[in-house]
């Protein structure tokens, strides 16, 4: 009789594993399991699990999506992980789930399940929206990408509204003024909580630059301010860590590569895409360090596209401090040369068109 006890024990608890499992890898089936099985999707935890944070990533299927996932993944600052798109959501979410990693991974696929994503998200990154082909610009994207935006931010305001947005989707200069308009109209803006992602700019500058210095990129620092997109592109090699002086030829050719950048990966990739690889891992490096600012490690300092005074504009990147709030701080530009201030000019007078042209759409 206690065997037979046992048998229906251990019988009940593969039960329960295989409806824990299931729970993960289909969380919108739930309501289809019968009331004994059911797990609520709080406890759906990877066994010894870490305690961390919550983050949608939407558009995870995509160029940019697929890596940005799997890197996201191996953080291990995530707990839970939910992965949104339009299509083929499930085989991505399947593939990522089967990483010996602590973060759950969860699916979602279509509008229908938008807010189930977002629900108790601590971070939301978004990389949706069509990539850059050969001969496109970044506002060729705008008609397109500003639409999606859009309707992921009203998702947002109405799940998550306490959530940091990290804005990937291109144009960012468009976009996050986009994005701010939404919240705006929803009543829960809060411009210490929405950043567009200029890190790649950044990556690229230290990684060009150490070229050049014959340095290892890891040990270049060069703030990139203004906007994320060719002129708007703003490095400031004066203000470069470790302390390195140029000639103006030197600069304006980094410069410019720097700020083309996106435009030599798809003229590389030759109408196969643009720069997914490189944008996952600087979209990866600016996410953890919202989260280590959400878990409250001091002077985490990085450069981002953000509602701003530091200009007359009112949007601009520059460094700025993350902490539990978000944006904590948003520094001012420092001391420029001759040939970053005409940069500068340059750049404000194209980036004010560009987020005039989201807040435009955003409130027609």
């Amino acid at each position: 009789m206690q065997q037979q006890q046992q048998q229906q024990h251990n019988g009940g608890d593969a039960s329960q594993r295989i409806a824990r499992i299931s729970a993960h890898l289909n969380p919108h089936k739930l309501q289809k399991m019968e009331a004994k099985t059911v797990l609520e999707r709080s406890n759906c935890r990877a066994k010894g699990g870490s305690p961390g944070f919550k983050v949608a990533i939407l558009g995870a299927s995509g160029g940019i999506g697929q890596p940005l996932s799997m890197l996201m993944k191996m953080n291990p600052l995530v707990s839970v992980l939910h992965l949104y798109d339009v299509a083929n959501t499930p085989g991505v979410t399947s593939d990522i789930s089967h990483m010996d990693t602590g973060a759950v991974v969860r699916g979602f696929l279509g509008p229908q399940q938008l807010e189930n994503a977002l629900t108790g998200m601590d971070l939301v990154i978004m990389p949706a929206g069509v990539p850059r082909k050969p001969g496109m610009t970044r506002d060729d994207l705008f008609n397109i990408n500003a639409g999606i935006v859009k309707t992921l931010c009203e998702g947002i305001a109405k799940c998550c509204p306490k959530a940091i947005v990290n804005i990937i989707s291109n144009p960012v200069n468009s976009t996050v003024p986009i994005a701010a308009e939404v919240f705006k109209k929803a009543g829960t803006y809060d411009p210490k909580r929405l950043l567009g992602v200029t890190m790649l700019d950044v990556v690229r500058a230290n990684t060009f630059v150490a070229e050049v210095l014959g340095l290892d990129p890891r040990e270049v620092d060069v703030p990139v301010v203004g906007g994320h997109a060719g002129v708007t592109i703003l490095p400031l090699l004066s203000q470069i860590k470790p302390p390195c002086s140029f000639t103006s030829e030197e600069a304006a050719y980094l410069t410019s590569r720097i700020q083309n950048g996106g435009t030599e990966v798809v003229e590389a990739k030759a109408g196969a895409g643009s720069a997914t690889l490189s944008m996952a891992y600087a979209a990866v490096k600016f996410a953890d360090a919202c989260l280590r600012g959400l878990r409250g490690d001091a002077d985490v300092i990085k450069c981002a596209f953000v509602p701003s005074a530091v200009t007359e504009l009112p949007f601009f990147a520059s460094k700025v401090r993350l902490g539990r709030n978000g944006v904590e701080e948003v520094y001012t530009l420092g001391p420029m040369n001759e040939f970053e201030r005409a940069g500068l000019e340059m750049a404000k007078k194209e980036l004010a068109g560009s987020i005039e042209k989201g807040v435009s759409f955003a409130t027609k």
